[in-house]
């Protein structure tokens, strides 16, 4: 098995697990944004490219939208946010994980 590794871009933190490339916000961004109400998703099997819009985020101090940093698929998003939208606020920023990827090239994920 491959040795996790964490990265951060963008306000996003992209922790690869030896599988997938699980993506969340930074505690910079939770803190920039206030409480976050409502997250714009991608849908599960989409393919993204880098840069394209991945998230629209509403929250209490701003709308902010965010790039993916990586190109691949959504293989999996956390359900916990559809039952409940204030686990994105966790102060423990790998608990409020939103998404993940698969298919990533890991030079890709590297030169982050």
């Amino acid at each position: 098995m491959k040795t996790p590794c964490l990265k951060k871009k963008d306000n996003l933190w992209i922790l690869f697990n030896g599988s997938e490339y699980v993506v969340g916000l930074t505690s910079e961004a939770q803190e920039e944004l206030g409480e976050i109400t409502f997250i714009d998703l991608p849908r599960e099997g989409q393919e993204l490219k880098q840069g394209e819009t991945l998230l629209e985020v509403e929250a209490e101090k701003a709308v902010s939208e965010f790039s993916s940093p990586l190109t691949g698929v959504i293989s999996s998003i956390n359900e916990k946010i559809d039952q409940d939208i204030t686990v994105l606020n966790d102060q423990d920023e790998l608990c409020a994980w939103i998404l993940s990827y698969k298919n990533v090239s890991a030079e890709e994920f590297h030169a982050l």
